[in-house]
């Protein structure tokens, strides 16, 4: 058992209180104050009244796919060579030595959520990893959490300047739509056939297995969609996606969203906003702004931000976080945005993303604002293992973390 004592807690669902936290078996089991006389074989942490969040959880990245350090060599985010596969897998690309993993760790990350790039148009599946293991056993939460679909300009120019299809938006939408029919096809054939067998019936045959499709048409059971636009002609070409095929998704990116915040209220989507603090590299960025936290905000749209790492270097997610503050937004509300809200994006706010009991101990202790440039984490937790305290992240990885169950 862990007992955080002197906590200056900001749980994400309520006002900041001082408090103190109980942990047992990697889980949150209680808080409020306690008289520790009352407890055996526990280990204290004082928080000394500092700042107690939730793990800060990165919502969109390619971390661990695009190795840090290392060129192109340890580049494997994009499949280039057909603009649609569902079947592929972003955990099967993860490298797990990735420095960028510890860097992420040091910064309070503590859970990433990474996955392919946006050159195809339906690219594969994202997954969930926390910051600290040895290798993707150790580290990962969900292999499989959301589908990458992608709108305007990356798979049009990835496949048009091969002389394929697709080489403009037209095409893009069309072979979209096109799979999404026939992944709704395979699925309303399994359903029928699951149905027949149920029921001892036997004279409906088994569709023939199609990976991609197999893959693919989880979308028709909610499984979470991340759909890459950023011009508004893409974001609402992305709506109407939605709305079509009922589809559980987020739009990333979002970057003209600020234009559109009253149809993003209406249509009742959430997005994933960001990169922003980096140039304006192409048409479909050039107003990009930092001011589209506060407008969106405003609106009633629920949102978290990106890295997109390593687009921004993720040690670096609180420092472009920050900005927002200044362009307007409250600090705890983009708090919210880098732990709850993003936690919502792919459903897995019944685990991580706030301090209640019965979620996983993912836990930063800071020594200042974390928005300010000079904030160090002191102590992190990660389900419940102390994995950095005063000030160093514990060096043997998962197996030297220290555990008080």
């Amino acid at each position: 058992m862990i007992i955080i004592k002197n906590a200056t807690l900001l749980n994400m669902l309520t006002d900041k209180q001082v408090c103190d936290i109980k942990i047992e078996k990697g889980i949150i089991k209680d808080i409020g104050v306690f008289d520790v006389s009352e407890f055996k074989n526990f280990k204290i942490i004082d928080a000394e009244y500092n700042l107690v969040t939730p793990g800060i959880i990165e919502s969109h990245c390619h971390i661990g796919l695009h190795e840090e350090g290392v060129g192109e060599i340890g580049n494997d985010t994009n499949e280039k060579t057909n603009p649609v596969k569902p079947e592929l897998r972003g955990i099967d690309s993860i490298k797990s030595q990735d420095i960028a993993f510890e860097e992420a760790l040091d910064a309070g990350i503590t859970t990433v959520i990474t996955g392919p790039g946006a050159a195809n148009i339906i690219g594969g599946t994202f997954c969930v990893l926390k910051t600290f293991g040895n290798n993707t056993l150790d580290m990962c939460m969900i292999d499989e959490v959301a589908i990458k679909m992608a709108l305007g300009e990356n798979p049009k120019n990835t496949y048009g300047n091969q002389k394929k299809s697709p080489a403009t938006r037209m095409a893009n939408v069309a072979i979209l739509r096109e799979n999404l029919f026939k992944a709704k096809i395979y699925y309303d054939k399994k359903q029928r056939y699951n149905f027949a067998v149920s029921q001892g019936d036997n004279s409906i045959k088994e569709p023939d297995f199609n990976m991609a499709m197999e893959s693919l048409s989880r979308v028709f059971n909610n499984f979470p969609v991340k759909i890459h636009a950023h011009k508004q002609d893409d974001i609402i070409t992305a709506l109407k996606i939605i709305e079509e095929f009922k589809l559980n998704a987020t739009i990333e990116h979002c970057t003209e969203g600020h234009f559109i915040a009253d149809i993003l209220v209406k249509k009742n989507q959430r997005c994933i906003i960001g990169p922003n603090m980096t140039r304006k590299s192409k048409n479909e960025t050039k107003n990009r702004t930092f001011n589209i936290g506060k407008v969106l905000y405003d609106a009633g749209v629920e949102f978290s931000i990106m890295t997109d790492h390593p687009v921004v270097p993720i040690q670096h997610a609180l420092t472009q976080a920050g900005i927002f503050v200044a362009h307007g937004m409250k600090s705890e509300d983009v708090l919210r945005c880098l732990t709850i809200n993003a936690a919502k994006s792919v459903g897995i706010d019944n685990r991580i993303g706030s301090i209640e009991p019965g979620k996983d101990a993912d836990i930063v202790i800071w020594s200042g604002d974390p928005f300010h440039y000079m904030t160090k984490t002191l102590t992190i937790l990660i389900e419940g293992k102390i994995v950095k305290l005063n000030g160093e992240i514990i060096a043997e990885k998962r197996r030297g973390a220290y555990e008080f169950n």
